[in-house]
């Protein structure tokens, strides 16, 4: 009886045995189907970050750098077109960004517009999107020289039509994101207010951008108070005021956007080369003669606080919102600005825009990358 009894336990405890090894199984089998099917990440996972790496120079020409010609595209604006305006040395057309583990795959205008098409892009912010703005208009024109095309400007944006594609590549400038307003006690920047909002709704891609003003002080200073939480301010920290205008920002962005439809990136901090202790050359006071970028990875001064706020404010996103993080591999161009060959040539120097054809291309390069 005993022997039986040892029996039927054993035969019970086998059966429990096989009866968790097989749901384990089902288990096991259920997860790799939805893995399998579950849609791509957004933006498609990679198998490195392609934000970091190191300028290569393109010695023999062999992956043709520049993009383009920057005589082939008419619509780069003064202030950009270093070649027009004199500037001597072209080396620095030369480089291309190489990610560690992995290859950028090139620029490729057509796809992007067939990507795109019956679609609209828009960049929304300062200076420096206009940057981005016109290195993608003339990388796309001048991989469809022949396609029809048409510029319009309504009020703050501009707008280039592929018409061929129906793809819109606009621009609004909106430097600080949230709104400034005409009051009686003067301009009021909001930070509590972003009504210019209206503009974006519905565009199927958007990359954002806010920085460089917000240190502004004196004539260009385009404000007389900060207004915050119902309360005005003739000024405050400005760290602080940008971080709770990102805020501002931010729950436009988890109200209004639609997952399903529509991509979104913040361009993220465009760097300025005035200092050269930054970059091991104390004394230098401008990029004037900067010639070639730095070699390696790492800016030997760091990256800037305003890009740690951006991530910060970024990651308290719902909806997904891709950092377009060209900060750390733009410091590593020093070579890049157009110097005394920009707005107001020998008489200026701008080290914080960018020559085109240049860096911005780049910046483009990458969002292709993470699109198609």
């Amino acid at each position: 009886m005993i022997k039986d009894l040892g029996l039927r336990i054993g035969w019970t405890f086998f059966t429990l045995f096989i009866c968790i090894l097989v749901s384990l199984l089902v288990l096991l089998l259920h997860h790799t189907s939805a893995t399998h099917h579950h849609p791509q990440p957004y933006p498609h996972e990679r198998s490195c970050n392609l934000f970091r790496g190191s300028w290569i120079k393109d010695e023999n020409n062999s992956n043709n750098y520049p993009l383009y010609n920057s005589s082939h595209c008419p619509f780069i604006e003064h202030e950009f077109n270093c070649q027009r305006n004199g500037r001597p040395d072209k080396d620095y057309l030369k480089y291309g960004w190489k990610p560690h583990g992995c290859s950028l795959t090139r620029f490729d205008g057509g796809a992007f517009l067939n990507k795109f098409k019956g679609k609209s892009i828009m960049f929304v912010g300062d200076s420096l999107s206009r940057n981005q703005w016109l290195s993608l208009v003339c990388l796309l024109y001048t991989s469809q020289p022949k396609a029809n095309y048409n510029q319009t400007r309504v009020g703050d944006v501009s707008i280039f039509t592929f018409l061929d594609f129906g793809v819109q590549v606009m621009l609004d400038r909106r430097v600080y994101l949230v709104d400034v307003v005409m009051e009686k006690r003067g301009r009021i920047l909001k930070l509590d207010s972003i009504m210019g909002g209206k503009l974006w709704k519905g565009i199927d891609m958007l990359i954002f951008n806010t920085w460089h003003w917000w240190n502004r002080r004196g004539i260009s200073q385009p404000w007389d108070y900060i207004k915050v939480g119902g309360k005005y301010y003739k000024d405050m920290d400005r760290m602080v005021a940008f971080e709770r205008a990102l805020l501002t920002w931010a729950k436009w962005i988890e109200t209004n956007i639609d997952p399903s439809k529509q991509l979104v990136f913040f361009q993220g901090v465009s760097p300025s080369h005035y200092n050269g202790t930054d970059w091991g050359q104390p004394g230098v006071k401008s990029c004037s003669g900067q010639t070639q970028p730095l070699s390696g990875s790492t800016y030997p001064a760091g990256l800037p606080p305003a890009l740690t706020v951006q991530k910060n404010v970024l990651q308290t996103i719902q909806k997904p919102v891709t950092l377009l993080d060209v900060t750390n591999l733009s410091l590593l161009r020093k070579d890049g600005h157009p110097s005394i060959y920009g707005m107001n040539g020998k008489k200026g120097m701008d080290c914080s825009h960018w020559c085109l054809a240049g860096v911005p291309d780049t910046w483009n390069e990458l969002l292709y990358n993470l699109v198609l």
